[in-house]
Formats: structure tokens, C-alpha cells, sequence
């Protein structure tokens, strides 16, 4: 692969500077704000420090319960006041872009599911019945072979429909050598939505391939090559999807609430808004950010969400972004994405978090988990 990414013991690769948002074949990026509302002052925000992790990669909160839980990627899931609440350490694979990478509570707070990869990198589903206190009842929902250690996703999430979405890379090496990105018939390189509560789970019956031939029916989305990481908007419900690039851009991509589902995104046909290799496609939904590689120091892309606390009242209806390597956390109002502007740093960025009042969080691959407040 082209990046070993040393330094990164996460599933990232790629990019910097923001381009004009290109408008998605599903619809505008966003919201229309009226002629009459004001727009928004930028501005900076400090970084707050709330706790030192291992590597933390993944941030979750549940119903009910005001602790946040952080998922370190050598395999243990943590409160940030210090409890273990779940130990894969002993379980999980140990390379660059596995491990312990994502976290998510049914929105009852009943189960709690973590996505992780085996001593062999493939990746589990598992569930687990939480009571707040004990994780008991494990059992796997899902599994998927990995044909390389790199781009495995990793990111779950409840979306508004009360389904569970699950992002899974283009099963590695470099290029998709596979083309699992283009190919119905796998689950890589796909985001997916299912109903975890079955045998082993259920799938929707509005999932948009559900009676293709040759399809997998859990596919939402697809031609993607690494979602690390990805976030509905709590006042809308639109979806927002970073996809690390291969060797010239980042890209992030957005599905509007409402979507049926089936959006293709282009991977390995495109990177970014541009040809991969010569690649053509018909009826691809082009990304809404793009940012190119090797400029300032960028690499990997990391989504964030779309602010709607109450603490920063200038960051409101703005999307938060930004890159591992370079760092820099951008904000951009989501009806006028080119107006991005840098708001603060955070070095190896791994992840953003939402809490349950929709203040947000970032974290650091160093160590620190820290609150988003205004400067």
C-alpha cells in the first residue's frame, strides 16, 4: 500500500484545503438557510482536556446515562471516569488499521456493540445486553473476512430510523485490486443498515437492494473506500460520510435525509471528484468536500457532525472536520460548505463524538479526549 502509516494505528489515509462543494446527484449538501438569517461569525474554539486514553478511536454516549464511553483501539472499551466496561486486549489484531474500532448503544441503552478485528484482521459485529453496570449475553451480529490488515471501516451508528449502520472499507491493499467498491455481492467497501436485534440480525425491507439479484441486502451505500468515520445530523437526520482517499484527495460525501438508499459514490471508479485510473460511471453521487493530499501535512480525513448544541451559538448548522496528520479541525456552514474556515488543532485527530445534548468531542490518537468549547 501506498501509506504504511506508521505513525497511525488506525484505518486513515489522505488530504487538506476544502473545494467548492459539488452539488449530489441526491440533492443539495444541506439545508437552505433564508435570505433573512444572519450568517454565521467564525471563530476559534478551545479544546478542553478531559481525560489521557490509549489511543482512543471511538466515542459513544447511551439513553439515559450521562457517562461517555471511549473505545481505545488495543481493545478496551472505557468510561472516561475510568471503568472497563468491555476487554478485547487479548483478542484483537494489532496492526496499523485494526483493532477495537467502533462503538455504538441501541437507542433503548439495552445492548451495546462494539466493531473490532480478530487475531486473523477479520471484523466482528458483537453485541452485548448492558444494564449500565455488567456487559453480559456476547454474541456476534455480523462478520467479515478481510482479504488485507488495512481499510476496514469500522464506524457504527444508530441513524434516526433506529437502524444500525455499519462502515466497512474496500477490504485494503491499494487501488481496491478487487473492486469490492463497485461489486453488490460484498459487504466491503459499503456502508450497511440492518436491524441487530435478530438471528443474527434482520434486514430492513426498504433497504434499497432488497430482491436485486446477486445484491447483499444489507448494503445502504456503496463505492466507498475507507468510511472511517461518519455522522447523521440529530435535527435533520442527513448523513455525512468521510472516505479517506487513495494518492490525490480526500473526500467527504452526504446523503440527505429522506434518501432511499443506493447512493454509489464512486470508489474505485473516482477518487475524490476526479477519474481513478481511467475509471468511468453513470449515475455517481459526487462527494460534497474535496481536499488533495501532500498539501500542509494532510493525509487522512476524519467526519465530524454538524453542530447543534447550545454552547457555541455562532457554530450552529456548521459541519466539523478534519485531518490526522495535519490536524486542523475546520467548520463549514453546511449551505455553503467552500466558507470553511480553520477553528482549531488537535494532533492525530481520530475520531469527533457527539454527546446525547449535542456538545461535541475529539479525540486524539496521543491520548487526550477532549470538550469542544467555545475560545
Amino acid at each position: 500500500m501506498r501509506r504504511a502509516l506508521s505513525v497511525l494505528a488506525v484505518t486513515l489515509t489522505a488530504c487538506s484545503a476544502a473545494q467548492p462543494p459539488v452539488p449530489s446527484a441526491t440533492g443539495s449538501p444541506g439545508p437552505v438557510v433564508s435570505q433573512d438569517s444572519p450568517a454565521p461569525t467564525p471563530g476559534k474554539l478551545r479544546f478542553t482536556k478531559l481525560a489521557e486514553l490509549a489511543k482512543p478511536v471511538a466515542f459513544a454516549v447511551r439513553k439515559g446515562d450521562r457517562r461517555l464511553y471511549v473505545a481505545e483501539q488495543g481493545g478496551r472499551l472505557k468510561t472516561l471516569d475510568g471503568d472497563t466496561i468491555v476487554n478485547l486486549s487479548g483478542e484483537v489484531s494489532g496492526g496499523n488499521e485494526q483493532g477495537l474500532l467502533g462503538v455504538a448503544f441501541h437507542p433503548s441503552g439495552r445492548w451495546l456493540y462494539l466493531d473490532w478485528t480478530d487475531a486473523s484482521g477479520d471484523t466482528h459485529v458483537t453485541e452485548w445486553a448492558y444494564d449500565g453496570k455488567e456487559a453480559t449475553r456476547r454474541r456476534d451480529v455480523l462478520t467479515q473476512d478481510q482479504p488485507y490488515a488495512n481499510h476496514n471501516g469500522g464506524q457504527l451508528a444508530f441513524g434516526p430510523d433506529g437502524h444500525l449502520y455499519i462502515a466497512l472499507g474496500d477490504g485494503g491493499s491499494g487501488g481496491d485490486p478487487h473492486r469490492n467498491g463497485q461489486n453488490l455481492g460484498t459487504l466491503l467497501g459499503k456502508i450497511l443498515r440492518i436491524d441487530p436485534r435478530g438471528t443474527p440480525y434482520k434486514i430492513p425491507d426498504d433497504n434499497p437492494f432488497v430482491g436485486k439479484e446477486g445484491a447483499r441486502t444489507e448494503i445502504w451505500a456503496y463505492g466507498l473506500r475507507n468510511p472511517w468515520r461518519f455522522g447523521f445530523d440529530r435535527d435533520n437526520g442527513d448523513l455525512w460520510i468521510g472516505d479517506v482517499g487513495q494518492d490525490r484527495w480526500e473526500e467527504v460525501d452526504y446523503q440527505p435525509a429522506g434518501s432511499e438508499g443506493g447512493e454509489n459514490y464512486g470508489w474505485n471508479l473516482r477518487e475524490g471528484d476526479q477519474p481513478f485510473r481511467g475509471g468511468k460511471g453513470r449515475e455517481l453521487t459526487d462527494p460534497v468536500i474535496t481536499y488533495p493530499l501532500h498539501q500542509g501535512g494532510n493525509c487522512s480525513v476524519i467526519a465530524g457532525y454538524v453542530y447543534r448544541g447550545g454552547k457555541i451559538p455562532w457554530l450552529q448548522g456548521q459541519f466539523l472536520y478534519g485531518d490526522f496528520c495535519a490536524g486542523w479541525v475546520k467548520a463549514a456552514p453546511v449551505d455553503e460548505l467552500d466558507k470553511e474556515a480553520k477553528v482549531g488543532q488537535v494532533e492525530q485527530l481520530s475520531s469527533f463524538g457527539e454527546g446525547l445534548d449535542g456538545e461535541l468531542y475529539a479525540l486524539s490518537l496521543q491520548g487526550p479526549v477532549y470538550r469542544i468549547d467555545p475560545a
